[in-house]
Protein backbone atom coordinates (compact mmCIF):
# COMPACT_ATOMS: atom_id res chain seq x y z
CA UNK A 1 0.00 0.00 0.00
CA UNK A 2 2.80 2.28 0.86
CA UNK A 3 4.49 1.44 -2.22
CA UNK A 4 1.58 2.39 -4.50
CA UNK A 5 0.87 5.63 -2.58
CA UNK A 6 4.96 6.51 -3.40
CA UNK A 7 4.34 5.25 -6.97
CA UNK A 8 0.98 6.70 -7.46
CA UNK A 9 2.34 10.48 -6.48
CA UNK A 10 5.60 10.00 -8.56
CA UNK A 11 3.80 9.68 -11.45
CA UNK A 12 1.38 12.03 -10.70
CA UNK A 13 4.37 14.74 -9.75
CA UNK A 14 5.86 13.57 -13.31
CA UNK A 15 2.94 14.64 -14.87
CA UNK A 16 2.98 17.85 -12.78
CA UNK A 17 6.32 18.54 -13.71
CA UNK A 18 5.57 18.47 -17.15
CA UNK A 19 2.44 20.84 -16.86
CA UNK A 20 4.97 23.25 -14.68
CA UNK A 21 7.75 23.13 -17.44
CA UNK A 22 4.41 23.38 -20.47
CA UNK A 23 2.87 26.54 -18.64
CA UNK A 24 7.07 28.07 -18.18
CA UNK A 25 7.46 27.55 -22.05
CA UNK A 26 3.93 28.99 -23.30
CA UNK A 27 5.14 32.20 -20.86
CA UNK A 28 8.41 31.92 -22.50
CA UNK A 29 7.08 32.47 -25.92
CA UNK A 30 4.20 34.69 -25.50
CA UNK A 31 6.13 36.72 -23.56
CA UNK A 32 9.17 36.44 -25.60
CA UNK A 33 11.60 36.36 -21.86
CA UNK A 34 13.95 34.34 -21.72
CA UNK A 35 14.84 30.89 -19.79
CA UNK A 36 16.31 31.46 -15.93
CA UNK A 37 19.38 30.86 -15.43
CA UNK A 38 19.07 29.87 -11.40
CA UNK A 39 18.82 26.26 -11.48
CA UNK A 40 22.44 26.03 -13.11
CA UNK A 41 23.67 28.32 -10.52
CA UNK A 42 21.94 26.52 -7.76
CA UNK A 43 23.80 23.14 -9.52
CA UNK A 44 27.01 25.15 -9.49
CA UNK A 45 26.42 26.35 -6.10
CA UNK A 46 25.60 23.13 -4.56
CA UNK A 47 28.61 21.59 -6.17
CA UNK A 48 30.94 23.98 -5.53
CA UNK A 49 29.89 23.99 -1.59
CA UNK A 50 30.26 20.51 -1.74
CA UNK A 51 33.69 20.38 -3.46
CA UNK A 52 32.68 18.42 -6.36
CA UNK A 53 33.23 20.42 -9.90
CA UNK A 54 30.75 20.01 -13.15
CA UNK A 55 33.10 18.72 -15.61
CA UNK A 56 33.80 20.74 -18.82
CA UNK A 57 34.81 24.45 -19.93
CA UNK A 58 32.93 26.85 -21.66
CA UNK A 59 30.04 25.79 -23.50
CA UNK A 60 30.46 21.68 -22.27
CA UNK A 61 30.28 23.07 -18.64
CA UNK A 62 27.49 25.55 -19.30
CA UNK A 63 25.18 22.77 -20.79
CA UNK A 64 26.08 20.29 -18.36
CA UNK A 65 24.96 22.62 -16.02
CA UNK A 66 21.75 23.44 -17.68
CA UNK A 67 21.14 19.48 -17.99
CA UNK A 68 21.57 19.18 -14.49
CA UNK A 69 19.27 22.18 -14.07
CA UNK A 70 16.40 20.72 -15.71
CA UNK A 71 16.65 17.42 -13.86
CA UNK A 72 16.53 19.26 -10.79
CA UNK A 73 13.64 20.45 -11.42
CA UNK A 74 12.02 17.13 -12.45
CA UNK A 75 13.57 15.35 -9.06
CA UNK A 76 11.72 18.16 -7.34
CA UNK A 77 8.40 17.74 -9.14
CA UNK A 78 8.31 14.13 -8.34
CA UNK A 79 9.96 14.11 -4.59
CA UNK A 80 6.53 16.51 -4.38
CA UNK A 81 4.66 14.13 -5.63
CA UNK A 82 5.71 10.60 -3.58
CA UNK A 83 5.15 12.91 -0.80
CA UNK A 84 1.63 14.00 -1.95
CA UNK A 85 0.73 10.17 -2.35
CA UNK A 86 1.26 9.59 1.26
CA UNK A 87 -1.11 12.41 1.41
CA UNK A 88 -3.32 11.25 -0.78
CA UNK A 89 -6.43 10.19 1.19
CA UNK A 90 -6.22 14.07 2.62
CA UNK A 91 -5.64 15.86 -0.42
CA UNK A 92 -8.61 14.03 -2.20
CA UNK A 93 -11.00 15.31 1.07
CA UNK A 94 -10.21 19.05 -0.06
CA UNK A 95 -11.78 20.65 -2.83
CA UNK A 96 -8.76 21.17 -6.04
CA UNK A 97 -9.01 24.67 -6.00
CA UNK A 98 -7.61 24.12 -2.31
CA UNK A 99 -5.23 21.43 -2.75
CA UNK A 100 -3.55 21.97 -5.76
CA UNK A 101 -2.75 25.50 -5.33
CA UNK A 102 -1.55 24.32 -1.73
CA UNK A 103 0.48 21.36 -3.56
CA UNK A 104 2.06 24.26 -6.11
CA UNK A 105 2.82 26.49 -3.41
CA UNK A 106 5.08 23.27 -1.43
CA UNK A 107 6.81 23.13 -4.85
CA UNK A 108 7.68 26.15 -5.49
CA UNK A 109 8.92 26.49 -2.12
CA UNK A 110 10.67 23.18 -3.09
CA UNK A 111 12.86 25.06 -5.68
CA UNK A 112 12.42 29.34 -4.38
CA UNK A 113 13.98 28.31 -0.64
CA UNK A 114 16.92 26.49 -1.66
CA UNK A 115 18.22 29.40 -3.93
CA UNK A 116 17.70 31.78 -1.01
CA UNK A 117 19.39 29.72 1.40
CA UNK A 118 22.15 29.82 -1.10
CA UNK A 119 22.05 33.75 -1.48
CA UNK A 120 21.15 33.22 -5.25
CA UNK A 121 17.67 35.15 -4.94
CA UNK A 122 15.46 37.56 -2.81
CA UNK A 123 11.85 36.45 -3.25
CA UNK A 124 11.37 39.48 -0.95
CA UNK A 125 12.60 41.67 -3.79
CA UNK A 126 10.91 40.66 -6.56
CA UNK A 127 8.48 42.49 -8.88
CA UNK A 128 4.92 41.27 -9.61
CA UNK A 129 5.69 40.26 -12.72
CA UNK A 130 8.31 37.89 -11.08
CA UNK A 131 6.07 36.18 -8.82
CA UNK A 132 3.33 35.33 -11.38
CA UNK A 133 5.90 34.44 -13.41
CA UNK A 134 7.37 32.01 -10.83
CA UNK A 135 3.49 31.35 -8.92
CA UNK A 136 1.79 30.61 -12.15
CA UNK A 137 3.71 27.55 -13.24
CA UNK A 138 3.27 26.16 -9.99
CA UNK A 139 0.24 25.84 -9.51
CA UNK A 140 -0.37 23.99 -13.03
CA UNK A 141 2.36 21.68 -11.20
CA UNK A 142 0.35 21.82 -8.22
CA UNK A 143 -3.31 21.10 -9.86
CA UNK A 144 -2.09 18.73 -12.40
CA UNK A 145 -0.52 16.89 -9.72
CA UNK A 146 -3.85 16.41 -7.74
CA UNK A 147 -5.99 16.10 -10.03
CA UNK A 148 -3.75 13.16 -11.36
CA UNK A 149 -3.51 11.36 -8.05
CA UNK A 150 -7.24 11.56 -8.07
CA UNK A 151 -7.14 9.36 -11.04
CA UNK A 152 -4.73 7.18 -10.24
CA UNK A 153 -6.08 6.83 -6.60
CA UNK A 154 -9.64 6.17 -8.28
CA UNK A 155 -8.07 3.29 -10.60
Amino acid sequence: MLISALLKGMAAGAAGATALNAATYADMATRARPSSDMPQQTVETIAARTGHDVPGEGEQRDNRLSGLGALSGIVTGVTIGAVAGLFGPLLTRLPVVISGPLLGGAAMAGSDVPMAKLGLTDPGSWSAQAWVSDAGPHVAYGLTTVLTLRALRRS
